[in-house]
C-alpha cells in the first residue's frame, strides 16, 4: 500500500505541476500578445509641434479675459477679429463679473493650419456657464492670434 501512495502523491505532484507549466506559458503568450499589438508611434501620430504653443496662447487670452485685462486681450486678437467686433462688445467680453472662470479641452489642428479649443467660461459666481470654442492661428514665426471673440 505504501507504494500505491507514494505513485499517488507523485501523480498529483505532475499533474500540478504541469498545471503550473500550462499556466506560466498561458501568461507568457498573454503578455508577448500585448508586447506585439502595441506598434510603435509612426510619422502620422508624431505630436504638433505647434500644438503647445498654440494652446498656451490661448491660455493667455483667456486668462487675460479672466483678469479683465482688456489691453492683453485685444493686443492677442488677429486683425480680422477686431474688425469684426465693437467696441461695446470687446468691453462687455472682458468684463465677466466676479470669480470667473474657464476651462479649456483638447483642441484640434483644421485643415487651414488653425487651432480650434472648446471652451467653458464660468462668467460669474452665480455658476453661469457659456460653452463655447477659441480659435488661434499663427500670425508670424512664433506669434499666435486669437482669431474669434468666443
Amino acid at each position: 500500500m505504501e507504494i500505491n501512495t507514494d505513485v499517488n502523491e507523485y501523480r498529483r505532484r505532475l499533474i500540478t505541476m504541469r498545471c503550473r507549466i500550462v499556466f506560466a506559458f498561458a501568461l507568457l503568450c498573454l503578455s508577448c500578445g500585448t508586447l506585439l499589438a502595441r506598434s510603435p508611434k509612426s510619422a502620422a501620430h508624431a505630436p504638433d509641434p505647434y500644438y503647445r504653443s498654440a494652446l498656451a496662447a490661448a491660455n493667455r487670452f483667456l486668462t487675460a479675459w479672466q483678469t479683465q485685462d482688456h489691453q492683453t486681450g485685444i493686443i492677442m486678437l488677429s486683425d480680422t477679429a477686431r474688425q469684426h467686433t465693437s467696441p461695446e462688445l470687446l468691453q462687455t467680453f472682458f468684463s465677466p463679473g466676479p470669480q470667473p472662470a474657464f476651462e479649456i479641452s483638447h483642441g484640434r489642428r483644421t485643415t487651414a493650419g488653425e487651432y480650434v479649443f472648446p471652451i467653458v467660461l464660468f462668467e460669474s459666481a452665480s455658476s453661469r456657464r457659456r460653452y463655447c470654442k477659441i480659435v488661434v492661428t499663427r500670425s508670424g514665426k512664433d506669434d499666435w492670434a486669437i482669431n474669434n471673440l468666443p
